[in-house]
């Protein structure tokens, strides 16, 4: 396959959600993994148009508005300043000559990420809020995550939804042609349990019903994405003052195989910024068989937290993940079994089961520790966290520090 211009990406729309037994795990593109000082940044900008004769774009062009590959009908490249990388799409003999020219950087694929594949689930409301709302002692917290702004990258929201018609939302969308409404419904499902408040019948089912959100549509409608338009979202939230950063996304990982370099990159910009990160540690196992996958990808690396999936019996879900691989670990564990929320309209709500589920649990519980702590930095944040956890009586390679628990 002969990678295209950058804006002119058709692969993943004709690759969806991983229904399919082997989904293509790369975009047939490159990662520049560059030196993070500007030096470097700029040197690597000039060896891609001098020496290889691309055409690049970066991201400092965009002033007025966020990169998106809509934008880059003729590039070649696009080189993220701030995080030290280049996208490039090039032939594969091309390739093999930066690898091979001794500029001191790492070429390493493009992922395409998918959302983890959604478990079907039964309604879990119980006595005027859900169970995971219940569990977590949300009811009993005094926070709503006022002021706080929460990103939560996916498939988009529905902005006509009508639960969030009073709330205050910013949307940017990163899928080339695609606007942020979400036609999946995914993207609308973890927005109400991180920040949403209650359903028709006054039933409560969102965590940080008062937060700022922030949509950054990184999944294309049919629940696939290419790994840029994550760092771009990623990129995006830490600029705009997001405290949380909750990605219900992923990538499958083998056993033995490290953390992904880029998705690093990104994390730790996004700290730097004064956000916390978490991402679903991946539905990819079938405990009840006797297989357990490693926590994938971007969920695995050092500087975001890895977020498993229990049941309301506390026991871990069959589908959830496991730390096998050394940087692979999970941190925590929240409600992904059975978990009511909103979803695009018409159906207006619907219950599914998946560590997606989970994490945005934790990043409105996170919110509400912000509002409590407001100058807090996202380590301190990390460590409240993990302090109010409730212990839970299962190996720490299944659910990490155990339940978060909203702060009092």
């Amino acid at each position: 396959m002969q990678p295209p211009k950058l804006g002119r990406q058709t692969f993943l729309k004709d690759n969806i959600a991983p229904a399919a037994s082997n989904p293509p795990r790369y975009t047939g593109r490159y990662f520049l993994i560059l030196d993070k000082n500007s030096n470097e940044v700029l040197e690597a900008i000039r060896l891609l148009e001098k020496r290889w004769g691309l055409s690049v774009a970066t991201t400092a062009d965009f002033i007025t508005m966020p990169p998106n590959e809509s934008l880059l009908k003729d590039a070649d490249a696009l080189v993220f300043n701030e995080l030290g990388i280049a996208l490039v799409g090039v032939e594969e003999d091309k390739v093999v000559q930066m690898k091979l020219s001794g500029s001191g950087f790492m070429v390493v694929p493009e992922k395409v990420v998918y959302i983890p594949d959604e478990v079907s689930a039964d309604n879990d409301i119980n006595n005027g809020a859900t169970w995971g709302i219940d569990i977590t002692k949300v009811l009993h917290s005094p926070y709503t995550g006022a002021a706080v702004k929460v990103a939560v990258l996916d498939t988009g929201f529905d902005t006509t939804h009508p639960d969030f018609k009073e709330r205050e939302i910013t949307t940017t969308s990163f899928v080339p042609d695609e606007p942020v409404d979400d036609l999946h419904g995914h993207g609308t499902h973890c927005i109400g349990t991180a920040c949403g408040s209650v359903n028709e019948q006054g039933t409560r089912y969102g965590v940080a019903s008062d937060a700022h959100i922030y949509v950054g549509k990184v999944l294309s409608n049919q629940g696939s994405g290419a790994q840029s338009w994550i760092l771009n979202g990623m990129a995006w939230a830490a600029n705009n003052g997001c405290k949380v950063l909750s990605m219900s996304l992923g990538s499958p990982v083998s056993e033995g195989e490290s953390y992904d370099i880029a998705y690093e990159r990104a994390a730790q910009f996004a700290l730097s910024k004064g956000a916390l990160i978490m991402a679903a540690a991946g539905n990819d196992s079938q405990r009840s068989k006797g297989l357990f996958s490693p926590v994938s990808s971007p969920a695995d690396c050092p500087s975001i937290l890895a977020v498993a999936a229990v049941d309301s019996e506390l026991q871990v879900g069959d589908f959830s993940n496991r730390a096998i691989n050394p940087s692979g670990l999970v941190d925590i564990a929240a409600p992904g079994v059975n978990v009511y929320s909103s979803w695009s309209m018409p159906a207006r709500y619907r219950t599914i089961s998946g560590t997606s589920m989970a994490t945005p649990y934790v990043a409105g519980i996170a919110a509400l520790f912000f509002e409590k702590y407001p100058d807090a930095t996202p380590a301190m944040i990390e460590e409240e966290l993990r302090k109010n956890a409730r212990a839970l009586p299962l190996p720490p390679e299944d659910v990490g520090v155990g339940l978060p628990i909203a702060p009092k």
